[in-house]
């Protein structure tokens, strides 16, 4: 695509109504690059899932062949996130000013060449350091997948294409167990991270070629670090906003926890092979993606974003509570059949809560969507940072902390969704507007 054709106007003409993309092509024309489109913002966001996911199986081994504990070697879990939470906060504004493009292409040639070294990291310290540079290089594909999105739906569209997204993503964690399983039979955890680095290198290629840009010049910000913090500051006053922020951190923060636990819950606790392992974190993913269909699918359009959200936070931390009740004892001896249907349970209510409150937050934020979508991927990321070391902290043979920091976290999303967004006064005010 040429600069002329990158440098059209924008269609503002759009705004709200479902499924019309504003863009620098013909409407036509974008609609017929709509799947490609689909498919590159989808590969962006099952970055983090494929980075994180299919190293999960090779914990255990990581923990034996470096000779750490495991508390330590999940640090290599916090520090990728720590990275992408803080590479969203720079990637973000930087988006808005020098468009998609060039910030998402140096951010995935970065990510190539941190995951490579992940490879060969001799030891523990170097690897978490190089984890941590590949979470902040890989931040850039999150932040602008979710920024592009703003820049071409509105409203309910907006919402239908996140759940979209999360179909393609969330294949991510459904394969990458599996994936990361079936090498650990062929190679050592090194390779896993050979194979990232290969699927870095085509992501790339693909975004090189067929990503165009999205944000017209006519809408960058103008301004150096200081109006990025002004932006973000203005957003984060935004009541309403910080409430779907923090909702949705939250609600992810419990899903982290899980993650980072579930390979010492299910292997060493349990006794299940890494292949089960495998088996059941790829069925909790087909849930997460199977109810995130019909959010997009059914509800959206139907249903208010409010209320379905609501919906899904009440189930995750219904099933958090089941889940500390069986894990605890106080229910007797549980097996692992019954802690995987709560597991289920928790991961399928997240196909309610993402996709929804990203959308509710980022149709508050048109002007600004990048430094919005930084502030909602830090503070996901950073909360989840935290929440992952805490599920360890009483060893690897309870599965009470993990149970604990989820039902913690659910209950903070929904404090933080009734008491900042407060749904009902809004539906309230629009009703006798």
């Amino acid at each position: 695509m040429t600069d002329s054709g990158r440098s059209q106007a924008v269609d503002e003409s759009t705004e709200g109504t479902a499924g019309h993309i504003r863009g620098y092509e013909p409407e036509a024309r974008m609609r017929r690059a709509g799947l490609v489109m689909t498919l590159v913002l989808g590969g962006l966001t099952a970055l983090p899932p494929l980075s994180m996911d299919m190293y999960l199986p090779a914990l255990p081994e990581v923990t034996s062949a470096l000779g750490s504990p495991a508390a330590t070697i999940q640090l290599t879990l916090t520090a990728c996130l720590m990275g992408m939470a803080l590479g969203q906060l720079i990637v973000g504004p930087m988006s808005d000013r020098w468009g998609r493009r060039r910030p998402l292409l140096v951010g995935m040639v970065v990510y190539v060449l941190a995951t490579a070294a992940c490879a060969v990291a001799p030891t523990t310290e170097l690897l978490i350091g190089c984890r941590l540079a590949q979470g902040l290089a890989g931040a850039a594909g999150i932040v602008i997948a979710r920024a592009v999105v703003r820049d071409m739906y509105d409203g309910v569209a907006m919402a239908r294409f996140f759940s979209t997204l999360m179909l393609i993503s969330g294949v991510a964690p459904v394969v990458a167990p599996l994936i990361g399983g079936q090498i650990l039979r062929l190679t050592d955890w090194r390779g896993v991270f050979v194979v990232l680095t290969a699927i870095g290198v085509l992501l790339t290629l693909v975004v090189w070629r067929r990503l165009d840009e999205t944000l017209p010049p006519a809408r960058r910000q103008d301004g150096g670090l200081g109006q990025a913090l002004r932006t973000m500051r203005g957003l984060l006053a935004d009541r309403v906003f910080t409430g779907y922020m923090l909702a949705g951190g939250f609600a992810f923060a419990a899903l982290f926890a899980y993650i980072s636990a579930s390979p010492f819950v299910v292997q060493d606790i349990y006794g299940a092979s890494p292949q089960t392992f495998s088996l059941l974190f790829g069925l909790n993913s087909i849930g997460l993606v199977l109810v995130g269909q019909i959010n997009g699918k059914v509800l959206v359009g139907r249903v208010s974003l409010d209320k379905t959200l609501a919906v899904g936070l009440a189930v995750i931390t219904l099933a958090a509570g089941a889940l500390l009740l069986m894990t605890s004892g106080v229910l007797g001896e549980v097996g692992l059949v019954p802690v995987s249907a709560g597991l289920f349970v928790l991961m399928s209510a997240m196909g309610l809560a993402m996709p929804n409150t990203n959308a509710q937050a980022l149709m508050r934020s048109r002007d600004a969507a990048g430094s919005a979508s930084a502030l909602l991927g830090t503070s996901t990321f950073l909360l989840g940072a935290i929440a992952s070391p805490l599920v360890g902290i009483a060893g690897e043979h309870t599965a009470v902390p993990m149970a604990l920091v989820q039902l913690g976290c659910a209950l903070a999303a929904v404090v933080c969704f009734v008491g900042l967004c407060r749904p009902w006064r809004r539906r309230s005010d629009e009703l006798t507007a």
